[in-house]
């Protein structure tokens, strides 16, 4: 069996703990007893190509140049989708397209484990991920947003099918991928699986310094993506939850009594009753700071 992998690199030699976190993923990836390729779609980050050469590692390497995006976009997951998809369907026998961060570790026993689930067509996925800060590995079960790691295991019909719904969809620089891929699952009419029963997926911060990329122009992408995801939704009949819902409708989507064991119960635990009281709570006392 083989896996299309779908990730895209920051520059390199920019920020040394990045670069670092970068390679720490890719040797993670690399020690999978699996067959992996590849889909690196780059959009003029400099030293990448060299970076992935001294890795040795096996890619269809693209390069789009930054004038074919538009005005002061940096990059854009919506067109690294279009070409691994195209790569999944014409380039090999393909059995899996995997999306994920270049800022995690991934765990040495995926494959073994989605050999286990004997649907033809599925999506699975690790949620919450294992933070590691400074060095030091946080707990295992505090629901942290973010889902870094999504398999599709698809046959090349249902790959010609994701082709042709993306057509209504667009993304550029950073957020709401999650949330894209969780609907598009259901738009292929994909049973979702949470493999945290199994996985630990290790996920480092960023050092988002090196890239200017603040919070400010975060929240901005977001909100500019939450548009074209709506588009989306709308163009294949799914709930608009996924694109206004936050992480409340996501965990709710991918939730499944199978999946669960006590760190995930208790991640559910935090996240609904605790997480939400106290958001409920923060937008009363934000009223009542307005109207005094």
């Amino acid at each position: 069996m083989k896996a299309l992998w779908l990730v895209s690199f920051r520059p390199i030699g920019k920020s040394k703990t990045n670069d670092t976190f970068q390679s720490i993923f890719i040797d993670s990836v690399k020690s999978l007893d699996f067959d992996i390729t590849f889909s690196l779609t780059q959009f003029e980050e400099p030293n990448v190509k060299d970076f992935i050469e001294d890795k040795k590692i096996k890619s269809f390497y693209t390069d789009i140049e930054k004038k074919e995006l538009p005005n002061n976009k940096k990059y854009s997951n919506k067109l690294m989708l279009d070409k691994a998809l195209d790569q999944f369907l014409s380039k090999d026998n393909f059995d899996y397209l995997i999306y994920s961060t270049a800022d995690i570790i991934v765990p040495n026993n995926l494959f073994k484990v989605l050999a286990n689930i004997k649907d033809k067509n599925f999506c699975a996925l690790v949620y919450p991920n294992t933070h590691v800060t400074n060095g030091i590995i946080k707990n295992s079960y505090w629901p942290h947003y973010g889902i870094d790691l999504i398999i599709f295991k698809l046959s090349k019909e249902k790959a010609s099918v994701f082709k042709n719904i993306i057509k209504s969809y667009n993304q550029y620089d950073w957020g709401i991928n999650e949330n894209f891929y969780i609907a598009a699952s259901e738009a292929l009419g994909l049973k979702k699986y949470n493999l945290f029963k199994y996985c630990n997926v290790l996920k480092f911060d960023n050092d988002f310094e090196a890239f200017t990329e603040d919070r400010v122009w975060q929240t901005n992408s977001w909100k500019e993506n939450q548009g074209y995801l709506i588009n989306f939704l709308k163009s294949n009949n799914l709930s608009k939850l996924y694109a206004y819902g936050s992480y409340y409708y996501l965990l709710f989507k991918i939730f499944n009594l199978k999946d669960l064991n006590f760190n995930l119960f208790f991640a559910y635990l935090i996240f609904y009753p605790y997480n939400f009281t106290k958001k409920i709570f923060m937008l009363i006392r934000k009223k009542l700071n307005k109207t005094n």
